[in-house]
């Protein structure tokens, strides 16, 4: 994938999406194999030796159910931000990893955090605003489509009894997807005036 803000033609960008898939896929079987051994690797709060999981965590799930609840939002939402070109992609993509991982590792509930959740509710907020602020009917559209069809997620963001799900990573991906529509979208806007 090249490194710039061009919009890969779209087998190039389906070509891209199923290389992130077989990644995840890859991490989850020898997750699932090894009886979830790689889960020790995930994001556990406020613990220095569990920064690491900052960056791991994304890949790794709790359960194969988990890991089948992400994937195609990952895949859906990974082509749509392909709409914004490659160098976008890649620099959300890593804000929202890195952003979202920091804020739970901060504020999060002492349990190890895994999934793609955050990223995915990152790129969720990202979709839905940015679309808007870009004020070009495509990627307009994209948000309403993302609205329309993927609003319900944001009822995840909600504080939950059920333990085993991070709605704080919900949060705070969903929060840093929304920062990033901000700040690149508005950007974008900036720089081709």
């Amino acid at each position: 994938m090249p490194l710039n803000n061009q919009i890969l033609p779209f087998n190039k960008q389906v070509k891209t999406v199923l290389i992130i898939l077989a990644v995840v896929t890859l991490v989850e079987v020898l997750n699932l194999f090894s009886q979830r051994w790689f889960n020790q690797f995930g994001l556990l709060p406020r613990d220095i030796n569990h920064l690491i999981g900052i960056f791991t965590s994304p890949f790794l799930h709790g359960s194969f159910s988990h890991y089948l609840s992400n994937i195609l939002p990952l895949a859906v939402f990974s082509l749509l931000m392909l709409q914004y070109g490659t160098k976008r992609f890649a620099l959300v993509s890593l804000w929202i990893i890195v952003a979202s991982g920091l804020l739970v590792w901060l504020f999060g509930r002492t349990a190890y955090h895994v999934g793609a959740s955050g990223l995915i509710y990152g790129y969720f907020g990202f979709l839905i605003l940015a679309g808007f602020m870009a004020k070009k009917l495509k990627l307009i559209l994209i948000s309403l489509l993302v609205g329309f069809v993927y609003g319900g997620l944001v009822y995840g963001v909600l504080p939950s009894d059920r333990f085993f799900v991070s709605w704080e990573y919900h949060l705070f991906g969903f929060i840093t997807g929304l920062i990033a529509a901000r700040y690149w979208v508005r950007k974008r806007t900036t720089a081709s005036h």
